[in-house]
Formats: structure tokens, C-alpha cells, sequence
């Protein structure tokens, strides 16, 4: 499934600029060996008021790139920026909520895939909570904006 949403993802991004889609933003962070910024489209969760992103399927560029830089720009909308701290969950509780809530949230067909693979998401899956930082430990001169609900 993911190599067909690699082949579509231009496709993707562009709808996503005009018209938007679901839960998707776009999760921009540092890469840890260039230190260039990379962008992905991911799936932004609302779990008990917090939000969330990962992967299913384990650890992948982006997610190593996360952990590494320690937090990343969001998007919800086109141009409408936030920088936000990202902390690796642990195995647990709220790990188990956010991917009980993947399945939940994610539109058709997607929530089928991910219903139908909880037992091996939560195997491997790496998933983040993104939290509001102060204005001292964002990026100079950018304003940090709460992503919306």
C-alpha cells in the first residue's frame, strides 16, 4: 500500500494544497545526517486532546529523523505552520489508545487496513506526541500556533 502511495504522492500533495484530506498535515523536520528539511504527509491524531503521529510499520526515515531532531513544523493547512516538540511513546497506555484511535480516525479504506492490522501495528509501530513548545525553544523569528482540534 505504501509503495502505491509513494507513486500517487505528488498527486497527493497537491489535492492536499488545495483542497485538503482528513486527518493528513504535513510533518516537515531536519533530517539527521544532511540536516536538510524533509517533508511527509502524515495521518495528525486526536487522542484525549493531545495529538499524535507515527508509523505502522515501524521505524522509517521520518520517524528516525523525528526522534533525532526532537521536533518538527506541522502543517494542518496549507502555509499554517507550527513547530512542536515530538516525544517518542513508550509501550503502554497511551501508545494503545493513539493506534486504537489510527483505525478510528483514518478515512475508508484506511481504517480497514489499520483495524484489520492492530495486532502488528502494535508490534512495531513508532508513534510520537507532539506538544506546543515556548517561543524561547522555537525556531527564531517563527510563531508558534496551536494546530487546530
Amino acid at each position: 500500500m505504501y509503495g502505491v502511495l509513494r507513486l500517487v504522492d505528488p498527486i497527493l500533495r497537491a489535492w492536499w494544497r488545495t483542497f485538503g484530506i482528513g486527518i493528513t498535515a504535513q510533518l516537515t523536520v531536519r533530517g539527521r545526517r544532511t540536516g536538510r528539511e524533509r517533508s511527509v504527509l502524515v495521518g495528525l491524531l486526536n487522542v484525549d486532546g493531545h495529538q499524535y503521529v507515527g508509523h505502522p510499520n515501524g521505524p522509517v526515515d521520518w520517524t528516525h529523523n523525528l526522534a533525532a531532531a526532537g521536533q518538527a513544523r506541522v502543517a494542518q493547512l496549507p502555509g499554517v505552520w507550527a513547530t512542536l516538540r515530538a516525544v517518542q511513546l513508550s509501550d503502554g497506555p497511551e501508545r494503545d489508545a493513539v493506534i486504537a484511535a489510527t483505525a478510528r480516525q483514518q478515512p475508508f479504506p484506511g481504517n480497514l487496513v489499520y483495524r484489520a492490522a492492530q495486532r502488528h501495528i502494535r508490534a512495531v509501530g513508532v508513534y510520537f506526541r507532539l506538544e506546543a513548545m515556548h517561543s524561547a525553544e522555537s525556531d527564531a523569528g517563527e510563531e508558534v500556533r496551536k494546530p487546530r482540534p
